[in-house]
């Protein structure tokens, strides 16, 4: 190679940059800035992965191409600028998903599986539990495992029946179910706190249309009694344990209630008058029992608290608590979350 061609190439090196990485590795750019090729320069080895380089070094070993050159001529003065790592793109939750209703926000079951996705969901398995019958109040529970492309495996219940569920979707309570054990895997998966919008007792009157007739059944009234409006003090007397009730109601019911003015008119809702009303309920089904007490090791809490909870709620144990009182229990203790 002439001098004058020596020269030439020395003044295209003198224009490239080059990029070193943490592990020393170095990197010279094409002169149009499209291409970086890997160049190794130290006492052991001089080399470069472009054409020029492979193409004259089988004839001359000593050849250097602009590429080398660049860095030769980099290291000596420490001019050399460090490489950039581009991040990978982070999983996040679209906020179109993200519905605020009484000032809390909630998540619709789309977003949940839109981020599981960008996360890694490798399958989603979903078992019956019970299947709605007469017998057991048309109460539909399943369970829904997650698993990630990892190999974690994430699962959690979800149940339905004509009381927790819009008057639409009544005939589909095993689908709801399903929906909503597979909802609550995919939050456990994806870190996210927000409860599923799914997973409410009556979409309808979450979102403000108000109660429907016949949406909610009201509480039986004891036999011989009237509602005490113009006594508010003595009403309260008979409430019982409805305090420990009104924290048991899941929030959608806690809404209709208020959107409803207490049309029973006893306030929070008449302590005997539900006693009277478990009286007539088919009992809890082991599948109900199986789920109030997998959901309470999973919040970790302990089986006396739970027999509290049931007590001060319902005033009886959880083995004595009727279908409709386990389904409202089981609610509670999802909302825990």
């Amino acid at each position: 190679m002439t001098a004058k061609e020596l020269q030439k190439r020395g003044a295209k090196a003198e224009m490239l940059r080059v990029l070193q990485t943490e592990d020393g590795v170095f990197y010279s750019e094409s002169a149009e800035g499209k291409i970086l090729y890997r160049v190794i320069a130290d006492d052991q080895e001089t080399s470069c992965t472009c054409a020029d380089f492979t193409r004259n070094s089988k004839k001359d070993p000593g050849f250097q191409c602009k590429h080398i050159l660049s860095v030769l001529n980099c290291v000596p003065t420490g001019e050399v600028e460090p490489a950039l790592y581009l991040e990978r793109k982070k999983p996040k939750l679209d906020e179109r998903f993200i519905i605020s209703i009484e000032n809390q926000d909630f998540v619709r079951f789309q977003g949940l599986l839109d981020l599981g996705h960008q996360k890694g969901i490798s399958q989603v398995e979903v078992e019956p539990l019970q299947l709605p019958t007469k017998e057991n109040g048309n109460f539909a529970i399943c369970k829904a495992t997650v698993i990630s492309k990892s190999g974690e495996s994430f699962t959690d219940v979800g149940d339905a029946n004509p009381q927790n569920c819009s008057s639409k979707v009544a005939k589909h309570l095993l689908r709801l179910a399903s929906t909503r054990a597979i909802a609550r895997s995919l939050r456990t998966f994806t870190n996210i706190g927000y409860t599923c919008l799914e997973e409410l007792a009556d979409l309808n009157d979450v979102v403000g249309n108000g109660p429907k007739s016949g949406s909610k059944p009201k509480a039986a009234k004891p036999a011989g009694k009237k509602p005490n409006v113009s006594k508010p003090a003595q009403s309260k007397s008979k409430t019982g344990k409805s305090g420990s009730n009104a924290k048991s109601t899941s929030q959608a019911d806690q809404i209709e209630t208020n959107n409803s003015g207490n049309s029973d008119g006893n306030g929070s809702g008449n302590g005997r008058s539900k006693t009277q009303a478990v009286g007539k309920q088919p009992a809890m089904s082991e599948a109900q029992k199986r789920a109030i007490y997998n959901l309470s090791r999973r919040r970790g809490i302990s089986v006396e608290d739970l027999e509290q909870m049931s007590v001060d709620a319902y005033g009886l144990s959880v083995e004595n608590l009727s279908s409709k009182d386990a389904s409202a229990f089981i609610r509670n203790l999802q909302q825990a979350a």
